[in-house]
Formats: structure tokens, C-alpha cells, sequence
């Protein structure tokens, strides 16, 4: 977990999904047992993401919680029926999901979501109080429910949602999702601690090995070339899901 916990602090992501690839094909751990654990975990390293975006003023709050709370609802759902899914394939939709975040990424550092909104019509959803709710309430309960049934922190979904319906920049989506994240992680993780897939013992061992080693790793994001940075991105999830797939 400190090797990893370096590698997705240097990217800047959560990487539930790829902790979910490794917690259950290296070390064996039940699926639905991975799934709950890297979820709440992701609570921490969200909430450490979080603080540093409000200092840099790259949040929009209203819309953070607003996304966030419809986003815990569809991730409390989304626990519960993951524990219908039988294991082997719960895998496969779970590698699925990983390998299609890492087209996104992809997609999102080379070409980039922003030109697909129109500025118009993310004005209306931010300043129409009915067209905000239901902006925030479908892009929150569509990705809670990603996260919910397939434990990924759905970064990607997350942010061109908020970029194309929104209409905020790169950088306030970035932390703005990370915000967004936090309430999903944290139901997610209660819904699966219900139904008896969150190992305490491991939960801790994952979030103490996770936060130093992402506390040390994001020294290196600035230090060394954005076209590895930009690789890292996109590998780590496909990595992932390649070794549950296989």
C-alpha cells in the first residue's frame, strides 16, 4: 500500500479501482471485501485533496456538495446491490469500468472534454435553481451509483459531468470532484460495512500505507516530465483492470 500510495499521489488520483485489483488478485482478498475497503479508504485521501484545493481556491463548493449528496444516495444504493453480483463477475464489470476510466483519461489529456459544453447552457444549469438541482442530482446519483456498485472513485465521470454540464474550467472541476468524492466514498463505504464486506483491520493498513506514501509521491508530480505524468495517468487504471481481467 506505500508503493501504491507513491504512485497515485505522484498521478493525483484516489485509485480505488487499482487497489481493488490488487487487494484481490495479489493478495486474495474477496471482491466485494476489496471493493468496500478501497472505497472508504478513498475518504481520507479525498478529504487530503480537498483541503489543498480550498486553500488554491479550485472548488466551487455549492456545487461540490450539492453533486456530493445525491452521489452519497446513489452510492449507499449501488453497495447493496453490489452484494447481489456474483464474484466472478463483479471482476469483470469492475476491470471493465477501469479500462474504460483510462479511455477517458486519455481522452481527457490529450483532447479534453471542455469543447463539448456550451457556455450558454452551463450558465442556465448553474443559475436556474430547478435545472442545478437536477444537473447536480443526475450527474451525483449516475456516478454514485458507479461507485456504489463497482467501488471506483469515478474521477473521470465525475469531471466531464462538470465540465460539460457545468461549464467549469479543468482545474475547478479537478477540485471540485475531489470534493464530490467525499460524501460517495464515505456512504459507499458505510453501505458496505452493512452488509459485511469492510474489513476493519485491512482498512487501516490500506489508508496508513495509502497516505504516506501519497503524501510522499506527490513531490514528484511537478519534478518530473508531464509526458510521464500524463502515462502514469492513464496506466494505472488500465493496469488495473487488466489484471482483474485476467
Amino acid at each position: 500500500m506505500l508503493v501504491i500510495g507513491l504512485l497515485l499521489g505522484f498521478i493525483g488520483a484516489g485509485g480505488s479501482g487499482f487497489i481493488i485489483a490488487i487487494l484481490s488478485e495479489v493478495f486474495d482478498i474477496p471482491i466485494h471485501m476489496a471493493l468496500g475497503t478501497s472505497l472508504a479508504a478513498m475518504v481520507f485521501t479525498s478529504l487530503s485533496g480537498t483541503i489543498s484545493h480550498l486553500r488554491e481556491r479550485n472548488t466551487m463548493v455549492k456545487i461540490g456538495l450539492a453533486t456530493g449528496l445525491f452521489g452519497a444516495a446513489g452510492a449507499f444504493l449501488g453497495s447493496r446491490l453490489a452484494s447481489f453480483i456474483p464474484e466472478n463477475e463483479l471482476e469483470g464489470f469492475t476491470a471493465a469500468m477501469l479500462i474504460l476510466s483510462a479511455i477517458l483519461l486519455w481522452i481527457r489529456v490529450t483532447v479534453g472534454f471542455g469543447k463539448f459544453a456550451t457556455q450558454h447552457f452551463a450558465e442556465k444549469n448553474r443559475s436556474s435553481r430547478s435545472r442545478f438541482w437536477l444537473t447536480a442530482g443526475g450527474i451525483g446519483i449516475i456516478t454514485g451509483l458507479l461507485s456504489g456498485v463497482f467501488g471506483i472513485g469515478s474521477t473521470p465521470f465525475i469531471q466531464i459531468g462538470l465540465l460539460v454540464f457545468f461549464g467549469l474550467s479543468i482545474q475547478l472541476s479537478a477540485g471540485t470532484t475531489m470534493l464530490v468524492i467525499i460524501p460517495i466514498a464515505l456512504v459507499g463505504g458505510i453501505g458496505y460495512y452493512s452488509v459485511g464486506f469492510l474489513d476493519l483491520k485491512l482498512f487501516a493498513e490500506v489508508v496508513i500505507g495509502t497516505i504516506i506514501g501519497s503524501y510522499i509521491g506527490a513531490k514528484f508530480t511537478t519534478r518530473l516530465h508531464p509526458l510521464v505524468l500524463k502515462i502514469a495517468m492513464v496506466a494505472v487504471p488500465l493496469v488495473g483492470g487488466v489484471i482483474l481481467l485476467l
